[in-house]
């Protein structure tokens, strides 16, 4: 349905004249029987206060299918840093309403768990701020210290809170439901790797190697990883040379590699990696991530016009192979150069 139809419908539903509609939206009659016409559309500044008048939603004034919502929801994600309360409200009503369909149950799951994470990760930020300049006027005291750990990840010297115990237990349980899946297993091996505990991390990656469809090189990646968690450091550089000297055009072994000496705080062959990762990476538009690592690793070594520079190619990255105009991720890049550049005047 058009929408000026659609806000006749509404309007009569809710029992107003044109005149009072147009009264309640601070507007002339005139541009509400144009708009029913079809001869003019409301203002999109307009459509909350016409949403809020009829008691709806933006979406219901446009009868959008549950698919069509869906995907406005996610490209709103996607695009906004921080959504607001009642946009919030919005989608959180509808996502819990579309859980009791079986037809839709698991695309509104996946939502609202990226809908939380959102708002989670904009009020993170918020706490991350104010934590720092708690800490600034109080530097020796302990009281926000926790904060900022949580809500930027930063590392804790307590073992007993930096472990992963929960998650690898959680990842445990989906590897026995799903004995031919590959991802869990994959992700029980990050968390076992990240607590050193290779034993384990050792019987699941023979698993690994043991799926038809598994990738020999990844498999030979987390045995160099698997070699480091037991601090066998000379065999782990072995087995990442002979992989780089084996697959010299794979963008996805050059990739990992780079990650590994990254890790091991070789800057020089992990730049020379990315490099090399991203000009061979065949897929198009091409992923960030290996630009991402080369401006944080300009920016560990204090080099912060390089870390800017590198900004500007992930902002050409995504103006000319995504096609991106004013989204969040350019606004974020943005500021991050701005920042780098701050930082680099004398």
């Amino acid at each position: 349905m058009e929408l000026g139809k659609k806000i006749r419908q509404l309007r009569r539903k809710a029992g107003f004249t044109q005149e009072q509609l147009a009264e309640k939206l601070g507007i002339g009659a005139q541009s509400v029987s144009k708009w029913e016409n079809t001869v003019a559309m409301p203002d999109i500044s307009l459509l909350p206060t016409l949403a809020e008048v009829f008691g709806v939603t933006i979406d219901d004034m446009f009868d959008l299918t549950v698919e069509q919502r869906f995907n406005r929801m996610e490209n709103n994600l996607d695009n906004s840093e921080e959504i607001p309360q009642d946009i919030f409200r919005e989608y959180e009503d509808f996502l819990k309403e579309q859980m009791n369909d079986p037809q839709n149950k698991k695309r509104a799951t996946e939502l609202l768990a990226y809908l939380y994470w959102h708002r989670m990760e904009s009020f993170a930020r918020k706490a991350a701020g104010f934590a720092k300049d708690a800490i600034r006027m109080s530097p020796a005291e302990k009281g926000c210290q926790w904060i900022l750990s949580k809500s930027e990840g930063h590392a804790v010297w307590d073992w007993n809170i930096r472990n992963h115990t929960a998650a690898i237990e959680y990842w445990y349980e989906i590897c026995r439901d799903n004995p031919g899946e590959k991802s869990p297993c994959y992700y029980l091996l990050d968390n076992l790797l990240a607590d050193h505990r290779a034993d384990e991390a050792e019987e699941i990656l023979s698993r690994l190697c043991g799926m038809k469809d598994a990738s020999p090189v990844i498999n030979e990646v987390y045995r160099a990883h698997l070699a480091l968690a037991r601090f066998d450091e000379p065999t782990a550089d072995g087995i990442m040379e002979r992989l780089v000297a084996e697959h010299a055009d794979d963008f996805a072994c050059l990739f990992e590699a780079a990650q590994y000496y990254a890790e091991k705080c070789a800057y020089d062959k992990a730049l020379d990696l990315y490099e090399r990762a991203f000009a061979a990476e065949t897929r198009r538009p091409r992923f960030q991530d290996e630009l991402m690592a080369i401006r944080d690793i300009h920016q560990i070594r204090g080099d912060y016009k390089k870390a800017a520079e590198t900004c500007d190619r992930i902002i050409d990255l995504f103006r000319t192979e995504w096609g991106y105009t004013d989204e969040i991720d350019i606004e974020l890049e943005e500021r991050r150069k701005a920042a780098l550049l701050e930082k680099a005047q004398p």
